[in-house]
């Protein structure tokens, strides 16, 4: 009985030692990550940093530390792609459509109205049309990690409510630094302003624009509220978040070094989402409660909108390519059918 005992206790125990043991064998060199992003460290996007920085450092060991930068203190997004590919910034996580300057393809993500909702977006996201536009990225050096989540953008001014599609014409609304939201904005009527994140507060403030568009979490955080009126719920764009990290830095990882960032990344793609998927209905409230008018446009004016905006789409689709669009098309269908 006490030899089988102990034969069970060494089965029981062997993985686990093996486990450890491969763990401690793991190689690790001392080494600081800069870790920049637009938004405050509060946000989710702030948040699932932490997470990933919590992760990398208890499983080097305290080896690797992850130091953050946020609320665009290191540039905006532009800058900061620049400085990851020349090595200068290791890392951080954007608007994944910022990343059309690198490949085309990416304005994908920024096709208005191409998502119903969130689990759309991830199942595109994590599936083959994800890996395609991961993939476009090495040869820019840079290195997609994964998919993060910021939510469906809506639109504040400080001007007047809109309340129908002809309202937002004649606006001066400030857009991310791509074409798409140009043209957007320009169908819609509205004057388009290409403007770094961490410059709007002081745009908004100054009325130097009268409005902006994004998700309620990063309007309440921001606090967008002091400088804005009123808020349209309009959920024209969903944005995906591409988590990235310089190549230049990557190339200097060994493998043991890689599998920890790619699994940190991963168990901190799940953090985020979730957290930031909570707190888009505690944002509107808490903005609403802080005075803010918030209106919802009825269906017939958001398919106004819709229509106003398809010359755009069809412009980008064409951009993209038509197999990758087709494909984008049948993954989120495929997911539509099965909800």
């Amino acid at each position: 009985m006490k030899t089988h005992m102990k034969s069970l206790l060494a089965g029981l125990l062997l993985p686990g030692l093996l486990f450890a043991g491969a763990a401690a064998a793991a190689e690790y060199k001392d080494r600081s990550v800069k870790f920049a992003f637009q938004n405050v460290k509060e946000h989710p996007q702030g948040q699932g940093a932490q997470k990933f920085a919590d992760i990398v450092e208890a499983k080097s060991g305290g080896k690797i530390k992850v130091k953050l930068f946020p609320g665009g203190t290191l540039g905006g997004d532009v800058q900061t792609v620049s400085a990851m590919q020349g090595g200068i910034v290791e890392m951080s996580v954007m608007n994944a459509g910022i990343l059309v300057s690198q490949a085309k393809e990416f304005a994908l993500v920024d096709l208005p109205f191409l998502f119903n909702s969130a689990s759309e977006a991830d199942a595109l996201l994590d599936g083959p049309v994800g890996e395609q536009l991961m993939a476009k990225l090495p040869e820019k050096g840079l290195v997609g990690l994964g998919f993060w989540d910021l939510g469906f953008r809506n639109l504040t001014n400080n001007r007047r409510p809109v309340k129908t599609a002809a309202d937002i014409a004649g606006l001066k609304i400030r857009v991310i630094q791509t074409p798409i939201y140009i043209d957007i904005f320009k169908a819609l009527g509205a004057n388009p302003v290409p403007l770094a994140f961490p410059e709007l507060y002081s745009a908004l403030e100054t009325g130097t624009v009268d409005g902006q568009e994004n998700p309620a979490k990063t309007i309440e955080l921001t606090k967008f509220n002091e400088v804005q009126k009123y808020m349209t719920i309009t959920r024209h764009i969903y944005n995906p978040q591409s988590l990235i990290i310089s190549k230049k830095f990557w190339d200097t990882l060994n493998s043991d070094e890689k599998a920890l960032f790619q699994s940190a990344a991963a168990e901190a793609t799940v953090f985020q989402r979730k957290l930031s998927r909570e707190q888009e209905a505690d944002a509107l409230a808490s903005l609403k409660a802080k005075g803010m008018t918030i209106d919802e446009l009825p269906a017939d004016e958001l398919a106004k909108i819709r229509e106003k905006v398809k010359p755009v789409v069809d412009k980008y689709k064409a951009e993209i390519g038509d197999a990758l669009v087709t494909q984008a098309y049948a993954t989120i269908e495929k997911k539509r059918a099965s909800n």
